[in-house]
Parts: structure tokens; C-alpha cells; sequence
């Protein structure tokens, strides 16, 4: 038994999946960063993406989460009322002008979170749905951890400033993703550009909805340590793009900044599929069996992602052990496909598997065939 490779180029492109791409003509006054591609999770641009930070109104993407996910669970309905407490009507800072005593309908004050951002409609909420806003902190926590958004801490449902609360560029990078994988149906509420209560109309805060470049949310936030910040995501051609941004001086900086920043995103790269789902890479031969070789594929279709502006060679090989011993399931594990990009040391890896059963070759067509292979002197292909 012998090693196999075939070797082969693919096309003319750079190609970049599941790691960071390192994006040097891209840089940003923003103090914490990060772009990330949304179908290939692939970091297109980061800036102390892990360093700590006040996440300010921000953190009111996490609140909704467990708001979402508690109406998904069918624990919720929009149609439920809340009581507004004297807590949550004193709240300072963004107000939807909650009425003390006054039951609110969920869906309401979801707008007046995610529209108006409203602590004190984020407040209402908590208090609803966890009976106090340090029992809501605890279940945002864990629900982070579960996220896997391990360098985040929560104290409160708003983000109102507190030396321990906190998060990180990449974790509320993580954390919109989830959104909007999770919660399509409720997704929606971040896209819609204004909303109307107690006769006071407020815009949506993302200056991203505005500008007709595909943005569909999520969350603007502002505190005097953590400065102006937003994480931002759309889509074109049907590619979406999240973006973080922390730190920045002013409210018009952040809207420059996120505007330009998420149309490098979106403009300029492209998705490719590498390899089509059920489509045939070759055949590998095999021993002893029913069929002389076997069709292989990749395990799924690979989307890759390539910078409009770069054309580099890459190079596809499959490696496998020839020939392989029957029997062969379909769907086994034979090998492995790797993609070497240039100019980079990255190795992108994918399985190599059967497409097809291959039975064993009968006893007497196996004596013939061992008879054979030791009168030609091939012996050493002959297992036990």
C-alpha cells in the first residue's frame, strides 16, 4: 500500500476560508475593530478585537437575544404585557418614555429597544422576563458563555457604565451572528428605521440604515470612557458582511467610518464554491473489491473567499492511501483534500469520501487475483 496524491490548479484566485485575512490597506480610527465575513466566518479585518471595552447600547444585542430566544422557545409572545416598575421609568440616558405602572406590550417595547434604545423599555423587559435586572445580568452571562462569547461580563440589561461590564470587538461579533442565524423572524425589528410611542417618534440610531447599502442592523452605543461605537452587518448579492467598531471620538465619525468600512466589507470580495455538493473529484482505485475503483468527493460544498483584486495560482491536492481494501462504504472516509494558497503558509483541509459502496471481491475471483498479483511480483498489495 502505497500513498497518493493528485495534484491539481484550480483557478486563477487567492483564497482565504476560516482564517484571518490580513487586510493591510485597511485601517480604521476606530480604537477596537473587527470585519468578518458571515457565510465562511472568515475575519477579514480586525483592530484589538479581543482587547476589553465598555459595550455601552451594544449590549442591548445581548438582552434581545434572550428576549428572542425566550419567544422562540414559545416561553413569550409579543402580545404579552409587562409592568413598567419605578426602576425602569427613573432610568436616565435613551428612553422610549415608559409610563410608570403602565403594562407595555412586548413587541412595543422590543421597538422601543432595538429602535429607540431605550434602557428603560431594556429594563422593563428584564424585570418581565427574570423578575430583576441582576437575575436578567446572570442569564445574559450564561447565555454568553454558551455563545461561546468568552471574554464578555454583563451587569446590567443596558450597558449603563460599570467598570465590570464588558466585551470584546469579536464576542459582539459572535453574538450578532448568532442573531442572525438564530432569529430570522424577529431579526427584522433592527432594520426598521423609526418608531412611534406615547406620541414621541423616534429614527433608528444606525446611520447604516440610511445610506441604500444593504444594511439591515443591528445596534448603535455611546458611553464617555468606551466612546461611539456600532455593530453593524448587510448584505450584497446576497453576501453578508458583520462589522464592530469601539472607541470612535463622535457620532459622525462613527457614521463615516461605519459607512466606508462596510462597503470595503461587501465590495471588496467574493464568495466562491470550491467544491459542489455530491460532485465527483475523481476516482481511486481499489483492491480486491466488486469494481475496480471508486467516485470521491468532498465531504460538502467549501465556500471560499477571494479579494476581487488579487489572481494568484492555488493549488488542490487529494491525498489517499492506493489502493484502497474493499469492502467500502458509502460515505467512508478515504483521504483528505488540501488547498495551498500562495503567499501564505495557511493549508485549508477538507475529508475525502466514497461516494459509493464497494462490496468485496468474491473468494475465488480473490484467490485469482492474489495468484496474480504474486506471479507478477506485486505481492506487497496483497493484505492479510
Amino acid at each position: 500500500m502505497k500513498l497518493k496524491f493528485i495534484s491539481f490548479l484550480f483557478f486563477n484566485a487567492l483564497v482565504f476560508t476560516g482564517g484571518y485575512v490580513n487586510a493591510q490597506s485597511l485601517d480604521t480610527v476606530a480604537k477596537q475593530a473587527i470585519v468578518i465575513d458571515y457565510d465562511t466566518n472568515t475575519v477579514l479585518f480586525e483592530k484589538n478585537a479581543d482587547e476589553r471595552m465598555p459595550t455601552s447600547s451594544m449590549s442591548k444585542v445581548m438582552s434581545m437575544y434572550l428576549v428572542f430566544d425566550a419567544l422562540k422557545k414559545g416561553n413569550l409572545s409579543l402580545n404579552d404585557t409587562f409592568l413598567v416598575s419605578e426602576k425602569a421609568w427613573r432610568k436616565g440616558g435613551s428612553k422610549m418614555f415608559v409610563e410608570l405602572g403602565k403594562q407595555i406590550k412586548v413587541e412595543d417595547l422590543i421597538r422601543g429597544v432595538v429602535i429607540q434604545s431605550g434602557n428603560d423599555a431594556t429594563i422593563v423587559l428584564a424585570e418581565g422576563l427574570a423578575g430583576s435586572e441582576s437575575a436578567f445580568a446572570s442569564a445574559l452571562n450564561k447565555k454568553a458563555q454558551n455563545l461561546g462569547m468568552n471574554n464578555s461580563n454583563f451587569m446590567n440589561a443596558s450597558g449603563w457604565p460599570d467598570l465590570d461590564h464588558y466585551s470584546t470587538a469579536r464576542d459582539l461579533a459572535v453574538l450578532a451572528r448568532a442573531t442572525i442565524e438564530n432569529f430570522p423572524e424577529y431579526y427584522k425589528y433592527y432594520a426598521e428605521p423609526e418608531f412611534t410611542y406615547h406620541d414621541i417618534k423616534q429614527s433608528n440610531r444606525n446611520p447604516l440604515l440610511s445610506k441604500k447599502i444593504g444594511a439591515d442592523g443591528l445596534k448603535t452605543g455611546h458611553t464617555e470612557d468606551g466612546g461611539y461605537g456600532l455593530i453593524g452587518t448587510g448584505k450584497k448579492n446576497g453576501r453578508r458582511v458583520i462589522i464592530v467598531l469601539n472607541g470612535m471620538e463622535s457620532s459622525k465619525m462613527r457614521a463615516s467610518e461605519s459607512v466606508r468600512i462596510l462597503q470595503w466589507g461587501l465590495n471588496s470580495f467574493k464568495t466562491i464554491a470550491l467544491f459542489e455538493n455530491n460532485s465527483a473529484l475523481g476516482k481511486v482505485p481499489v483492491y480486491l473489491g466488486s469494481k475496480t475503483n471508486v467516485k470521491v468527493k468532498a465531504t460538502s460544498a467549501s465556500k471560499i473567499l477571494v479579494p476581487k483584486l488579487m489572481g494568484n495560482d492555488i493549488k488542490i491536492e487529494m491525498e489517499y492511501s492506493s489502493p484502497l481494501k474493499a469492502p467500502i462504504m458509502a460515505g467512508q472516509d478515504v483521504g483528505v483534500i488540501k488547498v495551498y494558497m500562495p503567499n501564505s503558509d495557511e493549508v485549508l483541509e477538507t475529508r475525502l469520501v466514497a461516494m459509493e459502496a464497494v462490496d468485496e471481491m468474491n473468494g475465488i475471483m480473490r484467490l485469482i487475483t492474489n495468484a496474480r498479483l504474486l506471479t507478477t511480483g506485486q505481492g506487497h498489495f496483497v493484505y492479510d
